[in-house]
């Protein structure tokens, strides 16, 4: 079921918590099901307005200009859509939990998920490649699932994690020896270091514009910032002052980087679930679930998502 934005008039804007049961918790995310009336601009304006560090824009596939072409696992089942992710100041490729965010807000205006054990299935047309998303309800709580594009791990030149550190305030020291710094992809690019400590990533002071220019430069969606807990858990921080806000408290985009990375470097097994906690220390604390399949390079993503009430920000 679709439903149309009349002509002349404003789309509704949803506003979701990603990556949380508590709408007070997570990454909160506008989304508009049927973008389809609106253009770039005006779904800039939107994001602005909004003022969430991301939005994601739906346009249901039969209003698409750009029709899934089988590949990269558009020909999953489910709805599909074409799907555009705004901050306050840009467009991005891929945003993990404006995705989360609009697949849950499908399936419960569909009423998909009504009880425990319902399910949909929906497929994204993003930039960055098509992204499947499961949904499913257990324990009355709605949860999606993503697929991401196949990720890629690259090398990170050391200028360039030297001005990093410099913008962040961040001495060489400080950084964990057994999780080099790389840039990881899974649909937006990110710079992955280690921290060495917990305290260390509590305290984020950084130069905002000095690092704005270095992930410009370098075609960065977030810096992301991690500590590691335990063999499977992992704290994490993505300062985001590309999209106009200092920090984003919880990042499924990255979240599928970083399983990218932990596979390639060896930090977990092939076959691993991971959790990692973002933006406790924003007090907005979120869970990602990151799922690695050996033989497959293709990362998931889990989270649940929550209607934010009218007047909460």
């Amino acid at each position: 079921m679709t439903t149309k934005t009349p002509p002349g008039s404003s789309p509704a804007v949803l506003r979701y918590a990603a990556f949380t049961t508590d709408p007070s918790g997570g990454n909160p995310a506008g989304v508009v099901l049927d973008a389809a009336g609106l253009d770039d601009e005006a779904m800039l304006a939107i994001a602005a307005e909004v003022g969430y560090s991301e939005k994601a824009f739906l346009i249901p596939a039969a209003d698409s200009p750009e029709s899934p072409d089988g590949s990269d696992g558009s020909d999953s089942p489910g709805q599909h859509y074409t799907a555009r992710y705004f901050s306050p100041k840009a467009e991005v490729p891929f945003c993990g939990h404006a995705t989360v965010a609009a697949a849950v807000a499908l399936a419960e205006r569909d009423g998909a998920v009504t009880g425990d054990g319902a399910q949909a299935a929906y497929v994204f047309a993003t930039r960055a490649g098509s992204v499947p998303v499961a949904v499913s309800r257990a324990e009355g709580a709605v949860r999606a699932t993503l697929t991401s594009v196949t990720p890629h791990v690259e090398e990170a030149a050391a200028d360039d994690v030297a001005e990093a550190l410099a913008a962040l305030g961040w001495g060489a020291g400080e950084l964990a020896a057994d999780l080099p710094p790389r840039i990881a992809f899974a649909g937006a690019r990110h710079l992955v270091l280690a921290a060495a400590t917990r305290e260390r990533l509590a305290r984020l002071d950084y130069d905002f514009a000095r690092l704005e220019a270095l992930m410009r430069r370098l075609d960065l969606t977030t810096v992301q910032l991690v500590w590691r807990a335990s063999p499977y858990v992992f704290h994490a921080r993505d300062p985001f002052p590309v999209g106009g806000v200092v920090e984003d408290p919880a990042t499924g985009a990255a979240a599928a980087a970083f399983g990218a990375y932990a596979r390639e470097l060896a930090l977990v097994p092939a076959e691993s679930v991971l959790t990692l906690h973002q933006g406790e220390d924003m007090g907005r604390p979120g869970v990602l679930t990151v799922t690695l399949r050996e033989g497959e390079k293709r990362v998931r993503v889990s989270g649940a998502a929550v209607p934010v009430p009218e007047g909460q920000a």
